[in-house]
């Protein structure tokens, strides 16, 4: 009866999605709607690329793997321990014959930097008014933990000619293909393989190997080393290749990392003040565990309701943790039953639905939003708000970040940037400094460009094509694609047929749901893709309980909020916080 029930809403959830649009209804049909899309692309949008090269497995005489996270995200599924390792593979969202690249030829056209320069460059910043930078600075924090594809292949790039009046340093630009799979099909389309693990396991914080994970810790109490900024002792970055996603690091992760270090150890002091008996390495893996849960809380919970900030979108996704009964009632009556829309998806049962799990090309496409990043930043005194220093995006990377951070308490820095707003993710809005961004290593590289490029080697359909996959009805014209007159004339002009329309360039350009931050059709991989991401993971569904987690553990995680970590560990910002009430959103002006 189930299945019959489940079957019906799908069906009838895609006719009001399709005649009305899913925003557009009451709230309760909104909500059952959604359910209905989110089972329809379960059964009809998850493929599986095979299994790739296989990661290390970890001693099979120890029991550690069954109650912590291992570093190589082996043994999540202990039916299939490498689901989801290092080094497997992306999957789809779409049916595989639709992943294949097109000729090189057609995949250079329109050119990437062309694309870049005529419709992403930043006039002028356009802010997203209703969240602060934290919002920003968190997505790149989670994408970290998330998915990398490792640096490009040195050998043959792609050579892209550039128009008269570019001022790039070389002509031909060349920008290296995408990182081969090590242990490619002999038939089928390319496929590509993760630098990181694909579940959602606090990497961002303690690394993805065991050498690292180690240089990070005290030994004592489980606790990680902090030094007096709140970051890792600046000898470890000897440990890191600024050549990756390493070298993307600014301000903005630093603030996080420090939070999530010090989250860490006070999980920690938790933990042992509550089981004296745990010893150093128990204590770690708890922690964890736990903190790995929380960033999955807060992104549920707290930043993804900020962004997508529509009515129902707010409920739904907060129903991904408590399910539709609520948080109040979660909490006074417990996880009483397992069907995660009445109770929440953390303690149900796991499903990985219609393939094995993993993350897929299409998230991580969605996924592209540097828009957020501003160029320029205004630092503010907690105190008074007056302003201490305006800074460049140059100012604030890498190399500079320490610097920046003696230069003024923490405190100052998270005020900061509860005050200042991301930049909103649309066409004309991605930062100029990224355009010409020359990374610690040395060298220099077009990121719109390269994000352009990448979508299209990795078999990302264009945006038409991308829509009808996802159950949406293509646009007509231009003119349908964006509600700017001046957009749809440029993008006409740059790309001529609107079939050509890069995935990623259509959906900057669509008009968003009341109250998003991003599109309606990169929300389609995300009803899918955020709930799959709790619904797969073992340690979020079977294990999510006190026998793993300790009693305590469990409590903490359900107890806790991006509020609750901010003013734990940083007090003195309660008077921002007041009347603020998501953490991601703008913060009260001190004085005012």
């Amino acid at each position: 009866m189930g299945s019959i029930f489940s079957a019906a809403l799908d069906r009838t959830a895609a006719r009001l999605d399709r005649w009305l649009g899913w925003d557009r209804l009451p709230l309760p049909f909104a909500i059952l709607t959604l359910v209905g899309l989110r089972g329809r692309l379960r059964n009809e949008n998850l493929y599986d690329t095979g299994k790739g090269r296989r990661a290390a497995e970890p001693d099979k005489d120890s029991g550690d793997y069954l109650t912590a996270r291992t570093y190589d995200g082996t043994y999540n599924d202990l039916n299939d321990p490498q689901m989801g390792a290092l080094h497997a593979r992306f999957g789809r969202n779409v049916p595989l014959h639709f992943t294949w690249p097109e000729p090189d030829e057609a995949l250079l056209e329109p050119n990437p930097r062309l694309v870049s320069r005529r419709l992403l460059t930043r006039d002028e910043f356009s802010p997203a008014t209703t969240l602060n930078l934290l919002a920003g600075a968190w997505i790149q924090f989670e994408v970290h933990d998330w998915f990398s594809h490792g640096q490009g292949e040195e050998e043959s790039p792609w050579q892209l000619p550039l128009e008269e009046g570019d001022p790039w340093h070389e002509n031909p630009m060349q920008i290296p293909r995408a990182k081969r799979d090590p242990s490619p099909d002999s038939s089928g389309p390319p496929t590509y393989a993760t630098e990181d693990t694909h579940w959602w396991d606090g990497s961002n914080v303690y690394g993805g190997d065991k050498r690292f994970a180690d240089a990070l810790r005290t030994g004592e109490n489980g606790k990680l080393k902090i030094d007096e900024q709140g970051l890792p002792p600046a000898e470890l970055e000897k440990l890191v290749d600024l050549k990756g996603v390493a070298g993307n690091f600014w301000i903005g992760l630093a603030l996080l990392h420090s939070l999530f270090m010090r989250e860490h150890n006070a999980i920690c002091d938790h933990l042992h003040a509550k089981y004296r008996d745990l010893d150093d390495e128990t204590l770690y893996q708890k922690a964890r565990l736990v903190n790995a849960a929380l960033m999955a809380k807060i992104h549920t919970v707290d930043w993804t309701p900020a962004v997508i900030a529509h009515p129902t979108t707010v409920i739904a996704l907060r129903a991904n943790w408590w399910g539709i009964l609520g948080e109040g009632f979660v909490k006074r009556f417990g996880r009483r039953t397992s069907n995660e829309v009445l109770r929440g998806i953390p303690g149900s049962p796991t499903d990985h639905h219609t393939a094995p799990y993993s993350l897929t090309e299409e998230f991580v496409a969605v996924y592209k939003m540097h828009p957020l990043i501003p160029d320029d930043y205004t630092f503010r005194s907690l105190a008074d708000d007056s302003v201490l220093q305006e800074r460049t995006l140059e100012e604030i990377g890498a190399l500079d970040v320490r610097a920046r951070l003696d230069e003024m308490p923490m405190t100052d820095a998270f005020y900061s940037f509860g005050r200042m707003h991301p930049g909103a993710i649309e066409l004309h809005n991605f930062p100029r400094f990224l355009q010409h961004f020359k990374r610690p290593a040395g060298d220099e590289i077009d990121l719109a460009a390269i994000d352009v490029i990448r979508t299209r080697e990795r078999g990302v359909p264009r945006y038409n094509q991308f829509r009808r996959l996802f159950h949406l009805k293509p646009v007509e014209s231009f003119r349908e694609m964006t509600d700017n007159p001046e957009w749809a004339e440029e993008l006409e002009e740059v790309y001529g047929d609107v079939e050509r329309v890069d995935h990623m360039v259509g959906m900057y350009a669509e008009p968003k749901p009341r109250g998003f931050g991003f599109s309606d059709t990169a929300f389609r991989v995300f009803i899918l893709m955020a709930s799959r991401r709790l619904k797969s993971d073992r340690f979020f569904t079977r294990d999510y309980r006190p026998e793993v987690y300790t009693k305590a553990g469990i409590d903490w995680v359900e107890d806790n909020t991006m509020r609750t970590l901010l003013l734990r560990h940083f007090p003195e910002l309660e008077p921002a916080l007041q009347g603020v009430d998501n953490p991601f959103a703008p913060w009260r002006q001190i004085g005012a």
